[in-house]
């Protein structure tokens, strides 16, 4: 049997290990700067399932959600959540705005303090879960960082907020999380 170090000459495994280095440091210098933005959440990893706790199917209550990654120039972040598999359009979930740029969780079943919800395709504002009438479907849980706040009140729709942010974008990111009704 032979260890890592046999298989791999010292002088060809030194290439490797610079690389390794100089990405490391590029991530750090990232951080600093803002980094790579990132939205993540602690209930379901990307493309798997979200838990029915989050959906029509139970609770109904929004999952929580880590952000990290804002650029410094950001003014305030955007989150709308949709699901493009619906069978007329694409299906508004929940819109956030004006979320403080230094946020770094949206906790379980809660909005950012002084953040605005607008309204859904479900008629009214605030979060509404997955409830897909059949098969599987994805959820975009997209957050942008916008250089400005929005002046939109609380029955906004979505295509309000994307005119609103339109020529604001700084960066954008997404999270998909998937479900089937039980």
């Amino acid at each position: 049997m032979t260890s890592c170090k046999e298989t791999i000459p010292t002088e060809e495994a030194q290439p490797a290990k610079e690389a390794l280095e100089e990405e490391v440091a590029e991530e750090e210098a990232e951080e600093e700067l803002g980094g790579v933005m990132k939205i993540e959440s602690p209930s379901f990893k990307n493309n798997e399932m979200i838990p029915s706790k989050y959906t029509c199917d139970a609770e109904n209550i929004n999952p929580p959600i880590t952000i990290s990654g804002i650029s410094q120039d950001a003014k305030s972040l955007v989150l709308i959540v949709d699901d493009p598999d619906a069978p007329a359009k694409t299906w508004v979930h929940w819109t956030v705005w004006n979320i403080d740029p230094k946020t770094t969780e949206i906790l379980e079943n809660s909005i950012p303090q002084d953040a605005v919800e607008g309204v859904t395709d479900f008629g009214t504002s605030g979060y509404g879960g997955p409830c897909p009438p059949s098969g599987t479907h994805r959820y975009f849980f997209k957050l942008y960082a916008l250089d400005t706040t929005l002046d939109l009140s609380s029955s906004a729709t979505v295509e309000d907020i994307q005119e609103a942010m339109e020529g604001h974008i700084l960066d954008s990111v997404e999270l998909i999380g998937l479900y089937e009704c039980k």
